[in-house]
């Protein structure tokens, strides 16, 4: 091609691309000090946490609120189930997602407070504080640090402990059904969020004039453009961002597309490292014209590239970093070979979801309890030498068999989950060593902040899934908590 006949390089879009995506970062300085900061400069994407909300019960309790900072802190999207909107925004501020219900009336519990949500933590509980008079500034009823003589106040056990928790865990159920899968990105909800991780790459960055862009319409990620071969080009693309946290996909088999496109064949790329343009895994697939379709690519079919080069010395892909996607039509297939169903021109491709399948099960509902909901008319049970939750029990309206009976209706409702029987809740400073048992018969107490931990760190565990436990603090401080360690040793309720 002699240069007369070339088309015009686009060199405006070619920087733009490259300040994106921050490929060179002082680029990417002088774009922010001419535009300003963006309201999403923030909310960095964050691969490693799912999408969806996690669900949120009882978060403007003592223990509640420290799981939504928890979760918060970590990038995930969160939901806080709350009855007082105004109590709850002065104990969780602003930028907190609430819904308005109340677990004790099943009919609160509507789809809207329900919809997509990833999982359940449930904190509620019934509120127990000194009796009137027995204290002068009407402490806080710190159980397993100073006693006073308690009373329960508002609603009753049953109703909070129990039949609460199973309106919760039955309004939950055909929402957290799916348990092998891991949703990478839903575009049926499209967010701002979204919206700022995508952004076209194209041959704009090889001299070319392909161009292309990604549009969220009709519940759908629509890629489109043209592709020209002009200018030695051919290849049109959109691609993530660097997540800030890597998908972590480990025990999943591969990803699963819905895409309708055009009759062409299309690429996916998974990247593994942070590199603009290091190896790429890539599998090629092909559409339907005007038809949905669902493909599962397992992750060893994905064949390791660079710049449409197969490396032949390349590791098998790493699934427990995945760094970025990208979505690609070429006239190239790999080492020289051209794609059989390429043609110049427009394009169309909708993505409906890209998500991992064949994973292992996780928890999907976090129940916190309490130790020693067993223990009230147990045989051989010395009173004297139980905590004031298992001797006052039938003073405090049951409260300990009312939890026994919310702990049933989560394990009979075959929704994975993990149940937590902490000892006496205290509000001493969290990072104490952990000691887990089974079995209901330790005595102890243990910090709100080590069991919000607890409840985090449950939903990554595949171990903790179908466990119920009990949980006090040792003596010693500890830097950092072997989860898997903690969870595999102990037995599953199936």
């Amino acid at each position: 091609m002699t240069e007369k006949n070339r088309s015009q390089w686009d060199f405006g879009r070619f920087i733009k691309t490259l300040s994106y995506f921050e490929v060179i970062p002082f680029l990417n300085c002088i774009q922010k000090l001419i535009q300003g900061r963006t309201k999403h400069e923030k909310n960095q994407p964050n691969g490693g946490i799912n999408v969806s909300p996690i669900l949120v019960a009882g978060a403007t309790g003592g223990l509640g609120k420290r799981v939504v900072k928890g979760l918060l802190e970590r990038g995930y999207q969160v939901r806080c189930l709350v009855r007082d909107i105004e109590k709850a925004r002065t104990v969780l501020g602003n930028d907190v997602d609430l819904v308005v219900a109340d677990i004790t009336k099943s009919e609160t519990l509507s789809s809207l407070v329900m919809a997509n949500i990833q999982a359940v933590i449930c904190c509620t509980a019934v509120r127990v504080q000194p009796i009137e008079g027995d204290t002068a500034d009407r402490a806080k009823y710190y159980q397993g640090v100073k006693f006073y003589q308690p009373e329960i106040v508002g609603d009753t056990p049953e109703n909070v402990e129990y039949r609460g928790v199973k309106n919760l865990v039955e309004a939950a159920k055909p929402y957290l059904a799916q348990s092998n899968e891991k949703i990478i990105f839903d575009f049926t909800k499209p967010s701002d969020e979204l919206r700022n991780i995508w952004g076209a790459l194209d041959d704009v960055v090889m001299g070319g004039v392909s161009a292309s862009n990604i549009q969220f319409l009709d519940n759908t990620a629509l890629f489109a453009g043209n592709v020209s071969t002009a200018n030695s080009g051919g290849f049109a693309s959109v691609r993530t961002k660097n997540f800030d946290t890597p998908f972590n996909l480990v025990g999943y088999e591969g990803v699963e597309l819905r895409v309708r496109g055009d009759g062409k064949r299309y690429k996916l790329f998974l990247r593994t490292d942070g590199k603009w343009d290091g190896i790429g895994y890539s599998y090629s697939f092909d559409t339907v014209a005007n038809t949905w379709i669902n493909l599962r690519i397992p992750f060893a079919d994905f064949i390791p590239v660079f710049r449409a080069k197969v490396v032949n010395d390349a590791p098998a892909i790493d699934s427990s970093r995945v760094c970025s996607l990208q979505l690609m039509l070429s006239k190239f297939e790999y080492d020289g070979a051209l794609n059989p169903h390429f043609s110049p021109g427009g394009f169309t491709l909708q993505v409906e979801s890209i998500k991992a399948y064949g994973g292992t099960t996780l928890p999907k509902f976090i129940l916190v309890s309490s130790a020693g909901v067993t223990r009230p008319g147990r045989p051989g049970i010395n009173l004297d030498e139980e905590p004031p939750a298992v001797r006052l029990n039938d003073q405090l309206g049951g409260i300990l068999t009312w939890k026994l009976q919310g702990e049933e209706s989560l394990r009979n409702s075959g929704i994975p989950y993990t149940i937590i029987r902490p000892c006496a809740l205290t509000e001493e400073a969290g990072g104490k060593e952990l000691i887990f048992e089974q079995g209901d018969n330790i005595r102890g107490k243990i910090s709100r902040e080590d069991v919000a931990e607890i409840c985090i760190e449950a939903l990554k565990q595949p171990q903790a899934t179908n466990l119920t436990f009990e949980v006090k603090s040792g003596e010693n401080e500890v830097k950092s908590t072997d989860w898997q360690r903690l969870f595999s040793n102990l037995q599953s309720d199936k």
